[in-house]
């Protein structure tokens, strides 16, 4: 029987006919990056390939590295395999990895969301037989709102508490969740301050031309009497610290799919949690499977057993798969 274009090792996920590994969590020759989090682009990998949009948070987070970029929709020959990369909707610079054998094709999403955010490259459905997913918010409980209820709610918030004299804290993951919110409030309401992770990544991005307001960076200068009604972009993990305490009276926020849990909202101790995530809700997830037409469906990270349970229910040959992959996460500053 033969060997299937891509297999599952310890390392990471595997194509043995182009000798290249996508995603890998250990350090392996030539990895195939689907986007710029830690829990998919790792240190310590001899080639990398990513597309062009995502090099260059990766080279700001993983320093010099052997780096080659395509662009969406690119053709590349590994070993006579043939791989592009598509967009995910995850991050801007995200993609899902096509590979291709002799006519078998096989889909590896890394993280994706199929609703356009207007920041993210929107997500772009590819056909295949075999498709690798990720079920972070794999359950019908997980319901994202539109992007005009999102803006509206966090508007809103950030208003009452100006006009109340507080400073408004959110914590947001420094790479995509922080930029979707900063291009998401209204810059009119007020000052947008920002964590040093935070701006280090925006400035990345503003120079390879993505569009944000403008932010000033929290320095220990930094004047914050002067910015009444200011709002804090930070990662999570600065909430609740004495970076955070800095800026007295205060309403602080969480933003993550994970809010539509309330017992986590409630464990966050957080004035509001705000629903608000960069990959796919249940519909979404079931969604994009569908519109690849795939048969086989392997999954990772998240409710896998439900998921699978209720994908072989609807007739595919779903299977899990382990991996390293974290999704989205509330006690780090990105997945890592």
């Amino acid at each position: 029987m033969a060997e299937p274009l891509l297999t599952f090792t310890d390392r990471g996920i595997y194509c043995g006919r182009g000798d290249f590994f996508i995603d890998p969590w250990r350090p392996v020759d030539r990895a195939l990056i689907t986007h710029g989090h830690a829990d998919h682009s790792r240190p310590g990998m001899g080639r990398y390939l990513a597309t062009e949009a995502a090099g260059p948070v990766m080279r700001h987070r993983l320093g010099e590295i052997t780096l080659d970029t395509v662009r969406y929709g690119e053709r590349r020959t590994l070993g006579g395999v043939t791989v592009s990369y598509h967009p995910a909707g995850h991050v801007p610079g995200s993609a899902q990895i096509r590979v291709e054998h002799k006519g078998e094709v096989w889909v590896v999403s890394g993280d994706y969301k199929v609703t356009p955010d207007g920041l993210s490259e929107p997500f772009e459905p590819v056909s295949c037989h075999a498709f690798i997913t990720e079920c972070t918010f794999g359950l019908p409980v997980f319901k994202w709102a539109d992007e005009a209820s999102v803006r509206s709610d966090l508007d809103e918030w950030w208003r009452r508490n100006a006009a109340d004299g507080k400073t408004s804290i959110i914590g947001a993951y420094a790479l995509g969740k922080a930029q979707r919110l900063l291009t998401t409030v209204d810059p009119g309401i007020g000052p947008i301050l920002t964590h040093g992770a935070v701006e280090n990544t925006n400035e990345v991005m503003r120079a390879q031309g993505v569009k944000l307001p403008q932010t000033q960076r929290v320095t220990p200068e930094t004047d914050l009497k002067a910015l009444h009604g200011a709002l804090v972009v930070a990662p999570p993990s600065a909430l609740g610290t004495p970076w955070a305490r800095r800026f007295g009276q205060s309403s602080t926020a969480f933003a993550s799919g994970w809010m539509a849990l309330r017992g986590v909202r409630r464990r966050r101790a957080a004035d509001r949690g705000f629903v608000i995530s960069d990959h796919a809700d249940w519909e979404g997830l079931n969604t994009a499977i569908g519109e690849t037409g795939a048969e086989r469906i392997f999954v990772t990270h998240g409710y896998t057993s439900i998921f699978r349970r209720w994908l072989a229910d609807q007739g595919y040959d779903a299977a899990i798969v382990e991996t390293e992959y974290e999704g989205e996460t509330l006690d780090t500053e990105d997945p890592a």
